[in-house]
């Protein structure tokens, strides 16, 4: 089941939400169901690592979670 992440239009606050099937999101706040989805970041394990891999500023591959891009340009 998809957890996605919500911007409420009524009470300006931003919260993750389960939604399971058809399922109309609502603010679990204010209770308004005028919200707005946001693009989430992907966040993932990273090996012998104590971070996140989302933390990880780069271009999305795995060599950037340990600065392999750094060098690149």
């Amino acid at each position: 089941m998809p957890l996605y992440e919500y911007s409420c239009e009524k009470c300006s606050r931003k919260v993750e939400l389960l939604i399971r099937g058809d399922e109309k999101p609502a603010c679990p706040h204010c209770q308004s169901t005028k919200l707005t989805k946001l693009l989430s970041v992907v966040s993932g394990h990273v090996a012998g690592g104590g971070g996140n891999a989302a933390a990880a500023e780069g271009c999305g591959r795995p060599q950037c979670g340990m600065g392999g891009c750094a060098g690149l340009g």
